[in-house]
């Protein structure tokens, strides 16, 4: 413990760097959500001098002020839209977890399980989703259901892959330990391989979150041609088009704000769920 002189009254040495770094820590703080909201301050600046002093027409680039009129004016047709996407990611979303942690434990019980059916999630990784799409739209009588089983299949790997590893990535000592406690595969899975197959897991969460998105927007892209009229996709195929760039560059940021919405989402549901015990989440001094 360190004391302070009292004839000169010098405060501690270590309270000195505690009080530098408690600084650091709140400028870092701050900068963290300062800098990138200057930067796109600076960057809607520069567009809209750029398409007012070159005169850029709006069929080109439409200036912000431009984008911002259309989406308060075309609120009414973006709104049900971005409900549709949102609603298509979020169900492929829960499908892909589902179905993917559910292989992934069958994969990790049984090697005739991975070793028959592996190949196969490969396989649906690999296939271009935009080649998928129009026969899963021959095949499916519903356009929102062809639609979801592109973005299902897109987003399902990841949360098998990083699951499967996560749940063979337990400690072998204490696998062995398990043993010779006699533990069942029941409670092998739920206090040793589930506990470490979690950072894996909600990894692939982030990772599968972005991808139903991509996959849900190129499964409207594709169905959307044939005049379903689904979701944002669908609305910026058709602005475009029509030419009306304004409300396609509208559609294409609020399906960047989605993304972005469903990363901190899944970022927030990974730093809850792991901030406590894990070494990727601890802060340290």
């Amino acid at each position: 413990m360190t004391i302070a002189d009292p004839a000169t009254n010098v405060p501690p040495i270590r309270d000195e760097e505690e009080l530098a770094r408690a600084r650091t820590a709140h400028i870092h703080r701050v900068a963290k959500w300062t800098l990138p909201s200057l930067v796109m301050v600076l960057t809607i600046l520069a567009w809209h001098l750029y398409v007012t002093i070159a005169e850029v027409p709006h069929y080109i680039l439409p200036g912000p002020v431009l984008v911002a009129q259309k989406m308060v004016e075309d609120w009414a047709l973006l709104w049900p839209a971005m409900i549709v996407t949102s609603r298509l990611t979020l169900l492929a979303l829960a499908m892909a977890v589902v179905g993917g942690v559910a292989l992934a434990v069958a994969f990790t019980q049984s090697k005739w399980a991975e070793m028959s059916f592996f190949p196969y999630a490969v396989i649906l990784q690999v296939t271009p989703v935009i080649a998928v799409a129009p026969l899963l739209q021959v095949y499916v009588e519903s356009a929102f259901v062809a639609a979801l089983l592109c973005a299902w299949i897109v987003a399902f790997f990841p949360i098998l892959s990083n699951t499967t590893i996560g749940l063979k990535s337990a400690d072998h000592n204490l696998s062995d330990l398990f043993t010779i406690y006699g533990a069942t595969r029941w409670q092998r899975l739920r206090y040793l391989a589930a506990p470490s197959a979690l950072p894996f897991f909600l990894g692939g969460l982030k990772i599968a979150g972005g991808l139903a998105l991509i996959g849900a927007v190129v499964a409207e892209f594709v169905i959307g041609r044939a005049g379903t009229g689904l979701g944002l996709a669908s609305t910026l195929l058709e602005a475009s088009y029509r030419f009306n760039f304004g409300r396609l560059y509208a559609a294409l940021i609020l399906i960047s704000l989605m993304g972005v919405l469903i990363f901190a989402v899944m970022s927030l549901i990974s730093h809850l769920s792991l901030r406590k015990w894990h070494e990727s989440a601890i802060k340290r001094e």
